[in-house]
């Protein structure tokens, strides 16, 4: 726990206690942590289980080196991210009555922001607006709170707003974005942006674009993603979650508006 908490850049102070409970304890963990009660019940009813190896056997008898407890939660940690970014969200959130937004939605130890629109343009047009975001193209909503918020970050020592763009048009994986990096683009359907301002925590933003179902132009799926440290990281998401809300809404709809109008104007993806 001690390892885990280092990592993740957590500070834990560890209160022993006279007694073992694992109903009470396993209910207190589905209270404060997103685990289910039954798996926290069996979690602490194995801590009657001394799990420290001191028989060298396995070691002298198979060709296998272990991996010490440190680098398997380093490896835990990246295998949760790999499987995070190739997360679907129109997968998961159906069109057939369910919600299409999550606000403040608990993934494991994430929280996520998500709402489509609809456009009436192909997903490649719908996704020109999205390409071009950023830089001297701004953010499309609120530019005076993302300056705000850059002009923070660079007192904290961030870069702020400053770095821009590299191509105006276009963009490929690494390529810095103001305060974000471009992790993943798929022309025309994705976008994956990983912050690097200064948060208690980290924070993706993605966009996603698919024909609608009727064969009417696009559906267009922004989601926001944090991955809070601590208590102060929550503190963050939900004390910003408002502005969030409508920074977030009004870029996804002004996005809506661009791609609609370069249409209706006829004008080329290049």
């Amino acid at each position: 726990m001690k390892e885990y908490a280092r990592q993740r850049g957590l500070r834990r102070i560890m209160i022993p206690v006279p007694f073992l409970s694992p109903g009470l304890s396993s209910r207190w963990l589905a209270l404060i942590t997103p685990v289910y009660a039954r798996v926290g019940r069996k979690l602490i009813e194995s801590l009657r289980v001394p799990t420290v190896v001191k028989d060298p056997a396995a070691r002298e008898e198979f060709d296998v080196e272990p991996e010490s407890a440190s680098t398997a939660i380093a490896r835990a940690l990246r295998n949760e991210d790999q499987e995070f970014a190739a997360t679907r969200w129109s997968d998961a959130i159906s069109s057939s009555g369910e919600p299409r937004a999550w606000s403040g939605a608990r993934f494991g130890s994430r929280v996520v922001d998500s709402r489509t629109i609809h456009v009436d343009a192909s997903p490649e047009d719908a996704f020109v607006p999205i390409e071009r975001i950023g830089g001297a193209s701004g953010w499309y909503y609120a530019t005076w709170l993302w300056r705000l918020r850059g002009a923070f970050d660079r007192v904290l020592g961030g870069p702020g707003l400053r770095r821009g763009r590299r191509d105006p048009y276009r963009l490929r994986v690494g390529d810095t974005l103001d305060w974000w990096r471009v992790e993943k683009i798929e022309p025309g359907k994705l976008l994956r942006l990983s912050a690097e301002l200064g948060l208690p925590g980290r924070g993706w933003l993605e966009f996603e674009v698919q024909p609608s179902e009727d064969g009417k132009g696009s559906i267009i799926r922004q989601t926001a993603e944090f991955d809070p440290v601590g208590l102060k990281g929550l503190a963050y998401w939900y004390g910003s979650s408002p502005a969030h809300t409508l920074i977030f809404s009004g870029m996804l709809k002004r996005i809506k508006e661009s791609a609609e109008a370069r249409v209706h104007k006829g004008q080329p993806n290049a």
